[in-house]
Order: structure tokens, then sequence, then C-alpha cells
């Protein structure tokens, strides 16, 4: 395949087909630089020289309900995951300023685990934590907060959230393997209540759970069909206690290469990053993620394990002539 040729077929408008797809994904590794190559130019093509950073927050960790097979904080599996709940509004304003002053962040989330907000104590923390952060702050303020209703939606929007993270995680066909305490279609559920709300959507998946090549497919797919703002791709960082590490099988990381190009061909408009996981699966390799085609990364820590040194992210970034956004 010629990547080039293709690279500017897209970007002419003219979307990747499901069988150059499934060709991309294939890619041999003796062409892996080619296929770099091409999805490097659409990156510049679509998103210039910038790079996005993204900041999160843990702000209420563990005992959720839900059974999905990697999660960490599922109340169905036994691990090591610390358990507090919903942390004040000050703590969570005083991250948001973090992430944006120290770790030049200019996208945060409040990340909470369980099926979703239960209590309408918990929501008034979040919206005028929300609230206090688009007074305080430049960050495009955004949440993580499992499955919400329309009136849900429409409060935080409200108190100025701008976009809702919301993971399909996996193929619609792989889903009932991920989880079985809710369904692929409530989360497509929650992503267009977001949309009807005129919220932005940032949702993608994670790999290396058990799923196919094909399936990874199906998931780029279904999420460019769904016209979400933002793409997060996380590899599976395997914690001991759950049944995804249980039966993990690590990429390589041409593998994770060939999964971040090809998205990027399928999704060639949107946002797309890799966050979790990027440090154990790429390795010295880390950098080559941009040339893949990314955009946008996580910076600071994830929800329950370590990320890398923030200067080290900054450091990576520029030594590649690409410009941190906001900076």
């Amino acid at each position: 395949m010629d990547h080039q040729s293709l690279a500017a077929k897209v970007s002419a408008g003219t979307p990747v087909t499901p069988a150059e797809a499934a060709e991309l994904i294939h890619t041999p590794d003796s062409e892996i630089f080619s296929l770099l190559a091409g999805a490097n130019q659409l990156r510049r093509h679509f998103h210039g020289n910038k790079v996005k950073l993204c900041g999160i927050v843990n702000a209420k960790s563990g005992r959720c309900s839900e059974n999905c097979s990697f999660c960490a904080q599922s109340a169905h599996h036994q691990t090591d995951c610390k358990v507090y709940p919903l942390m004040s509004e000050q703590d969570l304003v005083t991250a948001a300023k973090s992430a944006e002053q120290d770790l030049s962040a200019t996208c945060f989330s409040f990340v909470t685990s369980g099926k979703t907000v239960h209590t309408d104590s918990e929501l008034r923390v979040l919206t005028s934590a929300l609230t206090e952060v688009s007074r305080e702050t430049k960050l495009n303020r955004c949440v993580s907060l499992g499955t919400l209703n329309a009136a849900q939606i429409g409060q935080l929007k409200a108190a100025g959230l701008k976009r809702l993270h919301h993971n399909l995680e996996t193929a619609e066909s792989f889903f009932p393997q991920m989880c079985t305490t809710h369904s692929y279609a409530d989360r497509v559920k929650t992503i267009k209540l977001a949309q009807e709300a005129g919220v932005e959507v940032c949702s993608g998946g994670i790999f290396g759970i058990g799923e196919t090549s094909e399936q990874r497919l199906e998931l780029a797919f279904a999420l460019k069909e769904l016209q979400v703002q933002s793409v997060p791709l996380n590899i599976l960082h395997p914690v001991p206690g759950t049944p995804a590490a249980a039966a993990h099988r690590p990429l390589t990381p041409f593998e994770v290469l060939r999964l971040v190009a090809t998205y990027r061909f399928i999704l060639p408009t949107q946002d797309l990053g890799l966050f979790g996981g990027r440090e154990r699966a790429l390795g010295t390799l880390q950098p080559l993620m941009f040339a893949a085609g990314a955009n946008v990364t996580l910076i600071g820590d994830y929800l329950t394990t370590k990320g890398q040194a923030p200067a080290r992210d900054r450091q990576m970034i520029r030594e590649l002539g690409l410009e941190i956004e906001g900076n």
C-alpha cells in the first residue's frame, strides 16, 4: 500500500474504506515507517504542529459496582486499589489549577468510580467545582462520571462543562466479554444525550484485553459514526486481581503504533491520543506515538497507576519539534 497517497486522498476528503483500514492495521513490520509517515502527514494536515495535554484527577476511587474486566476499581475484583469518597470541591479545584499551572494541561477531567453520580450532594460538589474552575482557569473542563441522564448532563453543562468523557471501551461484538453489568447500548445512550445537550464528547477504548484486530477496527468506525470530538486510546496496564490481567497478552510496540496510525487514517479530523499504558507499551519508542498520528496525550498520573514525569513528557514533545498548546 502507498500510505502517502492514501493520506493525500484522506486529506482531500475521501474516507478510508473498511478494506483499506484492514490493510492498514495489518501493515507488516517492514513497512511500519511508511505507515507512520502517512499518519504523520494526516496529523500535520489537520492538527498542525501542536500537541494538547490533558490532566485528570481520580476524584472518587474504588468500590465500583461494574465488573469491567480491566478495572482495578471494580468491587468485583480483588486488587490493592485505594478506596475513598468524592473529593471536596476545594480539592477538585486545587487539582485543576495545579494541572494548568504545573503540568501545562489545557484540558482537565474529574473522574469518578461507579456506574453513575448516585446522589444530589455529589452532583452539587461536582457542579460547584466546575463553576469555580471555569472562573479561575482557562482549562477545557471535562468529567468522566459513568452513565448520566439528560438532567444531570444539563446541570453539569450549566456549571461550565465543555466535554464529557465516556469511553465505549471496546467493540460492540466484544463488549459482553469485557463487561456484563451494563451494556454497550448504555454507553452509546450517554454519548448521544451529551451530544443532544450540546456537550462535546471524548470517547475511545482500551486495547489488549482480548479483542481482535478486526474488533479494534469495529470500534474505530463506531466512534467515527458517533462523530465524537476526541478519541483516547489506552493500552492495558495489567493489574493483578483483574480478569484482563490474568488473560493478558502484551501488545508489541509496533502493534501499538499500527493501532494509533490506523485510527488516525480512519479519524483524520478528531483529536487522537495515546493515554494509559503508553509508557509500558512503547518503552523507548514512546515519541513515535506522535509520528503515528497522536496529537494529544495525558500528562501526570493516571487513575490508579503512575505516569511518566511531566517534565520528561514536555521534553519529549519539544525535542520532536512539536509545540505544546497553550505554551
